[in-house]
């Protein structure tokens, strides 16, 4: 169902500046569906401006503007379709065969998205699928990232939500199987090698089978390791669009026919039918999907444009698709700021309580119901946790009651590793914790907070239909991708699950950690510029009531604010700056 409904009413009604807006709203959806579908094939603009035109056309027809979005997706995948039938397919374009490799929506993804280790594996295995494959997974990608739900996606395909969930879990065998491919591609196997002998080193279904059956027997290039691909999806936004996209008119065919008042600005370039709000690069995205980029090496230079019904502010486009380099510059010793949503996770350790009260962190936890062992300074709040099924006791319960009013829930349900519960076990146990009387946090999953059958969406439909309470959000997330994009990474995750749950939101460990691959760690001088670029964006969000970093005590070169000693380390005094 759209979110957008009073904005498609007034647009349906001919407002300018509701059409302007719903452009810009929805346009970077499309232009990534119809990319991956199209595998950046050179008619993928063109594909893109019809599918928007088709739909203000036919604005003024749609029975039911609920469900805009998902008629938005019918429309891009028949343009898409059309283009095949009546063309030569969409095979991947090869950066080596065009001039510029943006056109190939693999590079162009990887190059925008600055992606690194599984996350860019992901999205070079998609050159590997059939054309009716990658067509589904330029929905599924997008359903897996919370951006479409699992109906939209049947929409977009024709098909049943059954049929739909069957296709799906086929092609993510593939999907996985070129994966393995693209690995076992840099390991110099000899034997893959013999077996390539006459492959041109296109990518293809063919070639996928082969090399994929190589990799299944192959002691070398077998790797068991692969993180599930919805998984690697979750920090994956949008593509941005191009800052010159629609700067030419296709001449390739008639214009469009104009059938109503309202559409000579949309059959010129889509960029000029929403400039009021600069539909460039990733800054105007529809809800449930990444918000726009933050500048995290230098201050932003902004643009106030008024329009008839919004002020926005903008980011000036850029051309280049350099990888944003973090800024190393040490933060100088200064007195803590305060925040009152600035806290920190930590257990005892000698100077725990001089190092909260050093960093200036407004309050903290220790994954348990009290804080006996780490005495807290003045004016430093403590808050409770009831870590997992076996702390649901009357004792461990009355503890946490006396520490205050406010109370988190279960620790990482969805790990084996940690409080390991299903949604039914925590269901089960909740009215407990409801019966404190405390205002009562979410159990913190690990990972996939956003996503439509998750766990935690599980478990919030369940309280909602017991009547259960809820009364914020608590989550967890750690960013592997050590570059700049990973603040605007973390904040499209918090945004895409505030617009699911309507809810308060906490994140209670959050830092730069990569646990699949190597080095586990970055430097003290990314992770501290992630700390000083990170904390402002959390600060500006309206719906982000708390916030920990995870954690107070340094163990080495980690994530860790403070040594045993109680000297701050390089990220501890970002995060002592942090306001």
């Amino acid at each position: 169902m759209s979110d957008d409904w009073d904005l498609v009413i007034a647009a349906r009604k001919g407002r300018a500046d509701a059409i302007d807006e719903l452009v810009a709203a929805y346009l970077p959806l499309v232009y990534n569906i119809v990319g991956r579908a199209m595998a950046g094939h050179p008619d993928m603009d063109d594909a893109v401006q019809d599918t928007m035109l088709a739909a203000l056309d036919g604005l003024p027809d749609l029975k039911d503007p609920a469900n805009f979005r998902s008629w938005l997706v019918v429309i891009a995948m028949r343009e898409v379709r059309n283009r095949r039938r009546t063309g030569d397919g969409f095979p991947a374009v090869q950066p080596d065969d065009v001039a510029d490799p943006g056109a190939d929506f693999v590079d162009l993804t990887i190059d925008r998205l600055h992606l690194v280790d599984q996350r860019k594996d992901l999205v070079e295995a998609t050159r590997w699928l059939e054309d009716d494959e990658r067509e589904l997974l330029s929905l599924w990608w997008l359903e897996a990232a919370g951006r479409l739900t699992r109906s939209e996606v049947a929409a977009g395909l024709g098909l049943t939500p059954q049929h739909t969930a069957v296709r799906v879990q086929r092609m993510r065998a593939k999907l996985d199987a070129a994966r393995m491919v693209v690995r076992a591609l840099r390991q110099r196997c000899p034997d893959l090698s013999f077996l390539t002998a006459e492959w041109d080193g296109r990518p293809s279904p063919l070639w996928r089978k082969r090399m994929a059956r190589h990799v299944r027997d192959c002691a070398r290039c077998r790797r068991d390791d692969l993180m599930p691909a919805e998984r690697l999806l979750l920090a994956i936004p949008l593509v941005p669009i191009p800052a010159d996209f629609g700067a030419t008119v296709p001449t390739a065919k008639a214009p469009t026919p104009v059938k109503h008042w309202w559409q000579h600005a949309a059959t010129k370039p889509l960029v000029a039918a929403a400039a009021a709000i600069a539909v460039v690069v990733a800054v105007l995205i529809p809800k449930h999907a990444t918000p726009e980029p933050v500048a995290v090496a230098a201050p932003i230079t902004t643009t106030t444009v008024a329009t008839t019904t919004t002020t926005t502010t903008t980011v000036p486009p850029t051309t280049t698709t350099t990888k944003p380099a973090l800024s190393t510059k040490a933060v100088p010793q200064q007195q803590a700021r305060k925040s009152t949503r600035k806290g920190v996770s930590t257990w005892a350790f000698g100077a725990a309580t001089a190092s909260l009260k050093d960093v200036g962190a407004s309050w903290f936890y220790n994954w348990d119901a009290n804080h006996n062992s780490i005495p807290a300074p003045a004016g430093v709040e403590y808050v409770p946790m009831i870590w997992g099924q076996k702390s649901v006791t009357v004792d461990t319960l009355a503890q946490a009651k006396k520490q205050g009013t406010e109370l988190l829930g279960f620790n990482e349900p969805d790990l084996a590793a940690q409080s390991n519960m299903t949604p039914a076990q925590a269901l089960d146990l909740w009215p407990q914790l409801q019966a404190t009387g405390m205002r009562l946090g979410s159990p913190a999953v690990a990972f996939g907070g956003d996503r439509a059958g998750g766990w935690l969406d599980q478990f919030m439909s369940g309280a909602a239909s017991k009547g259960y309470r809820v009364d914020f959000i608590t989550l967890h997330w750690y960013g592997s991708d050590f570059s700049a994009a990973a603040v605007n990474q973390l904040k499209g995750y918090l945004q895409a699950v505030s617009n699911r749950y309507h809810k308060p939101v906490w994140l209670t460990e959050f830092a730069l950690i990569n646990f699949s691959g190597a080095p586990k760690f970055p430097t003290q001088a990314q992770q501290s510029a992630f700390v000083t670029n990170g904390t402002a964006m959390l600060d500006s969000l309206p719906f982000l009531e708390r916030y920990a970093w995870f954690s107070l005590p340094s163990q080495g070169e980690d994530t860790g604010l403070y040594n045993g000693s109680g000297q701050p380390t390089q990220v501890g005094l970002a995060y002592k700056a942090a306001s």
